[in-house]
C-alpha cells in the first residue's frame, strides 16, 4: 500500500500526517507514509488543495484533515477487498 501526504510542510499537513498514521494503525494496517512537499509534484499528482492524503495513487481528500475515526473509514474503503491484499 502506498500512502502520501501532499502539503507544504504547514501544521496542518503534519497533523494530517499525525492522523493518517493513527488511522492506518486503527485500522490494522502497517504501511509507510510518504511526505511530498514539492509543488511540482504536487500538481503532477492533481493536488489542488493541501492537507490532501493519496492512497495507492488515488487521491482521497483535499482542503482538510478529518478525525482519525473518519480517516479511518475513508482509507479502509479505498483498500483492496481482503483476498486481494
Amino acid at each position: 500500500m502506498e500512502v502520501v501526504v501532499y502539503g507544504p510542510g504547514c501544521s496542518n499537513c503534519r497533523r494530517l500526517e499525525a492522523q493518517t498514521r493513527a488511522a492506518l494503525t486503527a485500522i490494522g494496517q502497517e504501511a509507510p507514509v510518504t511526505k511530498v512537499t514539492d509543488l511540482v509534484a504536487m500538481a503532477e499528482a492533481g493536488v489542488m488543495r493541501t492537507p490532501a492524503l493519496a492512497v495507492n495513487g488515488a487521491i482521497l481528500l483535499q482542503g482538510r484533515i478529518p478525525e482519525v475515526a473518519e480517516l479511518s473509514r475513508i482509507i479502509a474503503a479505498a483498500l483492496p477487498p481482503a483476498a486481494d491484499r
